[in-house]
């Protein structure tokens, strides 16, 4: 098996620059016209750390999965500064991200414990698998200690199902007839969230 690590590499928005990025990622807004300022995402190792106001996804489009392959990243969610019923995770699938009939799913945890599986074609978002609570996701609480937790998401695509992780425990599977992953691979970091990615990997 081959494993590729998504190096740190410009990071380029469309119509705006983010300050001091990494090379070779790319970011786009939920919403256009969104003021770049709210967004820090940088070289920081292990891997990148990524303070958001607005929801954002990052993506180095020279890294695309197809076929067998497994994604995984280990994300820490840092409390202070970051809202409990904001989510965060991968992005998979995805297609024309720097245009408006882009294409792409994600699969995104938060810190109340719940994991969602989506996808977005165009402006049209629709659930996969909605809000579903599993305790297999490490959660920040009040008598957690230190000052962040860890969550390793990932995805695997085999011949006939994608399964889907959180901190090596199933979580969702489907069929591969029917979920289509092939495209672009990257992060989705949804609003007002401080988050550490330490590795993003993707391995064929």
């Amino acid at each position: 098996m081959k494993t590729l690590v998504l190096a740190a590499m410009i990071l380029v928005v469309p119509f705006s620059l983010v300050a001091q990025p990494p090379a070779g990622w790319k970011v786009r807004y939920d919403r256009a016209g969104t003021d770049t300022a709210q967004l820090s995402f940088e070289s920081m190792a292990p891997g990148w750390h990524i303070t958001t106001g607005p929801s954002v996804i990052l993506w180095d489009p020279a890294r695309t999965a197809s076929g067998r392959f497994r994604l995984e990243a280990e994300i820490f969610f840092f409390r202070k500064g970051s809202r409990d019923t904001e989510a965060y995770g991968l992005l998979l699938a995805g297609r024309n991200l720097d245009r408006d009939d882009l294409e792409y799913l994600y699969f995104l945890v938060r810190n109340d414990g719940k994991f969602l599986v989506k996808h977005r074609q165009r402006a049209e978002t629709h659930s996969i698998t909605d809000w579903t609570a599993h305790p297999s996701i490490a959660r920040h609480t009040a008598a957690s200690s230190g000052a962040t937790v860890k969550n390793v998401l990932a995805v695997a695509a085999g011949e006939d199902s994608v399964r889907m992780f959180v901190n090596g425990q199933q979580v969702s599977a489907y069929p591969a007839t029917v979920m289509k992953v092939d495209g672009v691979v990257g992060l989705r970091v949804n609003h007002n969230l401080n988050l550490h990615v330490s590795r993003l990997e993707l391995t064929k």
